[in-house]
C-alpha cells in the first residue's frame, strides 16, 4: 500500500514528505498578517516543507498569495532555490476555467509579473479543465511557455484519470493536485492514483484533514467559521455533521493511542498513498505538528480501513453549484 513519492520532475529535488499550500492566508475567514505569514513559511522550510502550492485566486487581484510569496523571497531571497512553487490559475472573475492559449498566457504573465523575479514558477497548473477547449491545446499552451522559460512544468488539477493520459501524452506532467484525504478516497478507486503512479507523476493532495474534519476541533454545527464557504459545504450540514464526526473521532481514537493527533494520523494516512500532502495552517506550531514523521504500520492502515467501511462520509465535496468541474 505505501508507494514513495516521487521527487520534483522539473527541478530533480526531493519534496516533502509533505508540501505547504498557501490557500489558509487569503481567505476571509482566516486572514493573517503578513509578518505572522512570513514566520509560518519559513518554519515550513525548516521543517523540510519545499513543495509549496498557491495560486492567483487565493485573495484579491491586489493581494494573494503571489503577492505573499513575493514578499517572502524579498525577505529570503536566499531561499528561492530550495523551494518548489507550484502556482494556479486560468481562472476568470467569476471563477470559470480560461483554458484557451491566450488566457493561459495572460494569467501566467500575470503571475510573472507579480513575482517580479524574486521567484520562478517550477510549475504552472490550471486551475480546473476548461470543458470548452480540449485538454490538449491548454497542455500544447504550457508546453510553450515551458519552451520559452517562463514556467519550469506543467501541472494538473482535479483532472480525471483519462485526462491525464491524454495530457501526458502531449507533454510529461509534473504533478498533480487532487483532492485526497481519510475524508476523500475517491482518486484511489477511480483510477487517478493508479496513473499517476504508473505514469511517474507526483501526487499534490489538497485538504489532508478534510477542510478541517480530521483536525479534531469541529464538535458542534455552531462551531463552525462564520463564514458563508463553511455554511454551504455539503459535509457540514445538520445530518451528515452528526454522522462525519463518528470519522473524526474513530480516526481519533488511533490518535490518541499513538500517542499523536488526529492531523497527524491523517496525513501519514495520505503520505501512504504516496501523494505529498499539502495542508495550509496559519500558525508555526501547527506547521512543525504536520511535518512530524509519524509512521503508520500496515495493521493501523486496516483499522483505518474498516473505519472507512463503517463510518462512511456523508455529503459531496462541493456544493453542487461547484462540482461540476470536478475530476474534469
Amino acid at each position: 500500500m505505501s508507494r514513495p513519492v516521487a521527487p520534483s520532475t522539473v527541478t530533480g529535488k526531493p519534496v516533502g514528505p509533505v508540501g505547504f499550500g498557501l490557500m489558509s492566508f487569503t481567505l476571509p475567514w482566516e486572514n493573517v498578517e503578513p509578518s505572522a505569514a512570513v514566520k509560518v513559511m519559513k518554519t515550513a522550510l525548516e521543517q523540510g516543507a519545499n513543495f509549496w502550492n498557491g495560486g492567483l485566486f487565493y485573495g484579491t487581484p491586489e493581494s494573494n498569495s503571489l503577492h505573499l510569496l513575493k514578499h517572502y523571497f524579498e525577505q529570503y531571497p536566499e531561499d528561492a532555490e530550495k523551494v518548489v512553487l507550484n502556482i494556479k490559475g486560468a481562472l476568470d472573475a467569476t471563477m470559470t476555467p480560461t483554458g484557451s492559449p491566450e488566457a493561459i498566457r495572460a494569467s501566467v504573465e500575470e503571475a510573472l509579473r507579480i513575482l517580479d523575479g524574486v521567484k520562478k514558477i517550477d510549475i504552472f497548473e490550471c486551475a480546473r479543465v476548461d470543458p470548452e477547449v480540449p485538454i490538449e491545446t491548454s497542455v500544447k499552451a504550457l508546453a510553450e511557455l515551458v519552451s520559452e522559460g517562463k514556467i519550469g512544468g506543467i501541472g494538473l488539477s482535479e483532472v480525471s484519470a483519462a485526462t491525464i493520459r491524454r495530457a501526458h501524452a502531449v507533454h510529461p506532467i509534473a504533478s498533480a493536485e487532487i483532492e485526497l484525504s481519510l475524508f476523500t478516497t475517491d482518486p484511489l478507486n477511480n483510477g487517478i492514483v493508479t496513473t499517476c503512479h504508473e505514469l511517474g507523476i507526483p501526487i499534490a493532495a489538497y485538504s489532508p484533514v478534510g477542510r478541517g474534519w480530521l483536525t479534531g476541533k469541529y464538535k458542534k454545527v455552531e462551531e463552525l467559521p462564520d463564514h458563508p464557504f463553511a455554511r454551504i459545504w455539503p459535509r457540514f450540514q445538520a445530518g451528515a455533521f452528526e454522522q462525519n464526526l463518528k470519522l473524526a473521532g474513530a480516526v481519533g481514537e488511533i490518535a490518541k493511542r499513538k500517542g499523536v493527533t488526529l492531523p497527524q494520523v491523517a496525513i501519514a494516512w495520505v503520505r501512504r498513498q504516496g501523494a505529498i500532502p499539502i495542508p495550509g495552517t496559519t500558525k508555526a506550531e501547527r506547521m512543525v505538528e504536520n511535518c512530524a514523521d509519524v509512521q503508520l504500520s500496515e495493521e493501523e492502515l486496516e483499522e483505518l480501513q474498516q473505519i472507512l467501511k463503517e463510518f462512511p462520509v456523508q455529503g459531496g465535496r462541493y456544493p453542487e453549484q461547484l462540482s461540476g468541474l470536478l475530476d474534469a
